[in-house]
């Protein structure tokens, strides 16, 4: 698939996306590059090295497993999330997660206060099927996924309709934005791969509503 132009730049003031749209029915799906391969290593590398790393365990179908990547959850104090009915308590920005969860601030026009990194180490490291539609996002939260390392495959199907379907290669240095009713209407995931590309760190910057402003979607 040809990615769009690159951002130069991306984290100086006033930096613009050029957003592929893409057409999926009941959501609102962008494909962006946000840096070029070198800078993307860059990255990889820093945020290999800042980010404290852990195995979370999940809680699914009543019994507690271990997650299939290496995971943190970081953000500002209050930001407290709970996914796979485990609470995550925030660990603190690092250096390179501040830089760039200000510049996805202006280019995905949100203010995040979050953002869940995940370490893919190699092929056999994945994420099934799932929505980020938690009390704690609001009904339509702008989701901006950062991708730096190998190539993966990210799919999109509808809830209901499963012909609504988005199949993505997330390049090194991509960006994705998800919006609107997405989380709502979709699931995704990063299937296994036996291709064993290699490592790849994701990052989804989310912001977490204040209790008073949250709204159950009534979807998982």
């Amino acid at each position: 698939m040809q990615m769009p132009d690159t951002i130069a730049e991306p984290a100086r003031r006033g930096a613009q996306a050029r957003w592929r749209r893409f057409d999926l029915a009941g959501a609102d799906v962008r494909l962006a590059r946000f840096c070029d391969a070198a800078a993307a290593q860059r990255w990889f590398s820093r945020l290999h090295a800042e980010i404290p790393w852990e195995q979370h365990r999940l809680r699914i179908f009543g019994r507690e497993i271990d997650s299939p990547r290496l995971s943190c959850w970081i953000g500002d104090a209050d930001a407290v999330y709970t996914y796979s009915r485990t609470r995550f308590e925030p660990q603190p920005w690092t250096p390179a997660l501040l830089q760039l969860r200000d510049a996805m601030n202006r280019l995905c026009g949100q203010e995040y206060n979050s953002v869940l990194c995940n370490l893919y180490r190699d092929g056999h490291d994945a994420m099934g099927w799932h929505s980020d539609a938690e009390p704690e996002l609001g009904p339509q939260p702008v989701i901006a996924s950062l991708s730096f390392g190998a190539t993966r495959r990210f799919r999109l199907r509808h809830k209901r309709n499963p012909e609504l379907r988005l199949e993505l290669d997330l390049e090194s240095g991509s960006l994705l934005r998800m919006a609107g009713a997405t989380q709502a209407n979709y699931r995704h995931d990063l299937p296994r791969t036996a291709r064993a590309p290699g490592a790849r760190i994701n990052l989804t910057f989310r912001r977490i509503l204040p209790m008073s402003s949250r709204y159950s979607t009534g979807q998982d």
